[in-house]
């Protein structure tokens, strides 16, 4: 930090981030879930905007501090942007290649009528964890499972609640997710540590869930399942199912048990899939690529794909998006990037972080103050991408000078920005999962266990203190 760096008030310091909420409220009301594709990286740079002009005008603070204030942020999410494109790759090859449809098909395969919502709970866990999304999963098997569960007698809210909370287990801990990424950049930490220290929270969290949906489950007197087995007849009536496929899963696991770099792993795990599938899905790469098999392997890769199966459920399930589909993703990292720095450079940030920390004194409060944070952003920005990136860019400074670890803070991002962005009405991730489930976000929120734990488990396992360390110095500091 500079040693000039203006005195800014934190109410001034606000200014800003009160523009990014009342314009992003505007943006969620005009386009809805769409925001993301261009709107909200708009209103993200206009906030920049703002920022500058506060700090330029009123505080005289010199363009070249804010230019490499937002330079600085950029140049930290270089590997980020790469391996979103790799997610984009292998979520396409590992989709075309038969390998997630022969996960999702094995995974119908299990599912017990007097288990429903135990199994509709672990197989959407599963699609989650493979594709690393939770609207694809919530968007495909969830709009199947939300008609077998009332054919069942299930309630909607039941049944909506055991989805969202697989959904978004898979999705948190899963290396292909963008908001996991994301959030292990922003707390500028490696991104397989990230997902082992949140390990400590979520799967605590994630079977207590399950707990209950196997109670609620075997309590429950149910009929069958016709619906789950057309829906697996169709995967296997469209790829080639085999076992044998689960050796690129199996393979990608061993990767991850070695260590190796998240891109390293990434780039080799859509290579094997990629050469599965020239030589298991022949007849699908040629009608991708119009009877050129390798046009159809690189359009697998980088754009979008799409099958005609015949059922709009699995249609829908087996589209996929390939790098092509990141760029919104990474168009946002970049415009709140440029937020953040401006907010740095300006000497907002360090004004907030400093109002912040009065209030802090330990850990408790820290992660409790995070966890807060990350969910008020979901309802005052209506968008989980910008409350990732808000709530890690307030608290990363003041994690440094407490002398807590980067992973603290990014699993307490996630533990809180990540799940509850789909229990708030107004939120893309709220409206999108109640549109599609076509179940109001009110009457699934109770349900949603997984996502009403996490962050009180967060919280809890702060005050225990279990694998939260602290510099010896700052401990010192703290008795004192």
């Amino acid at each position: 930090m500079h040693t000039d760096t203006p005195r800014i008030h934190w109410t001034i310091a606000l200014i800003p981030l009160a523009v990014l909420i009342a314009l992003q409220v505007l943006v969620i009301q005009r386009f809805g879930s769409d925001a993301i594709d261009g709107a909200s990286q708009t209103v993200l740079l206009f906030a920049a905007g703002v920022a500058v002009a506060i700090a330029m005008l009123f505080y005289k603070v010199p363009w070249k501090r804010i230019d490499g204030a937002i330079g600085d942020n950029i140049k930290t999410i270089g590997p980020a942007v790469l391996i979103l494109f790799l997610i984009g790759a292998i979520s396409g090859s590992w989709m075309m290649s038969g390998v997630v449809p022969t996960m999702i098909y094995y995974g119908m395969k299990i599912l017990t009528p007097s288990l429903f919502l135990f199994m509709a709970c672990l197989i959407c866990a599963l699609v989650s964890l493979i594709t690393g999304s939770s609207w694809t999963t919530v968007a495909t098997v969830g709009i199947a499972l939300i008609g077998i569960g009332t054919a069942h007698g299930f309630p909607v809210g039941w049944t909506a609640g055991a989805i969202i909370s697989g959904a978004y287990f898979g999705d948190k801990i899963s290396p292909l997710s963008d908001t996991t990424v994301l959030a292990s950049s922003v707390g500028e930490v490696p991104l397989f540590e990230h997902i082992r220290y949140m390990l400590i929270t979520t799967v605590p969290s994630f079977v207590i869930a399950l707990i209950v949906f196997l109670v609620v489950s075997l309590t429950h007197t149910v009929t069958g399942s016709e619906q789950a087995v057309s829906f697996a007849e169709g995967l296997q009536n469209t790829f080639v199912i085999s076992p044998w496929l689960l050796l690129v899963p199996l393979v990608t696991g061993v990767l991850i048990a070695l260590r190796l770099p998240a891109a390293v792993i990434l780039f080799l795990s859509a290579l094997m899939a990629g050469l599965v599938m020239l030589f298991v899905q022949p007849d699908i790469v040629a009608h991708i690529g119009d009877g050129d098999r390798f046009r159809g392997l690189m359009l697998t890769y980088f754009s979008v794909t799409s099958l005609d199966t015949g059922n709009d459920a699995l249609s829908s399930l087996v589209q996929t998006r390939g790098m092509k589909g990141m760029l919104s993703t990474v168009f946002l990292i970049f415009c709140a990037s440029a937020f953040g720095g401006a907010l740095t450079g300006g000497g907002m940030m360090q004004s907030l972080t400093s109002a912040l920390a009065r209030g802090i004194s330990g850990r408790r409060s820290l992660v409790a103050s995070t966890v807060g944070t990350g969910l008020f952003s979901n309802m005052a920005t209506g968008d989980q991408y910008l409350s990732i990136v808000l709530t890690g860019n307030i608290f990363k400074q003041l994690y440094k000078d407490k002398g807590f670890e980067g992973r603290l803070l990014s699993r307490s991002t996630e533990d809180s920005a990540t799940v509850t962005s789909v229990l708030v009405p107004w939120n893309t991730c709220g409206m999108t999962q109640s549109t599609v489930l076509k179940v109001p976000t009110l009457d699934y929120l109770p349900y949603c266990f997984f996502n009403l734990i996490s962050p009180l488990m967060s919280i809890t396992i702060a005050f225990i203190g279990y694998k939260i360390y602290q510099q010896p110095k700052f401990q010192l500091q703290v008795q004192h």
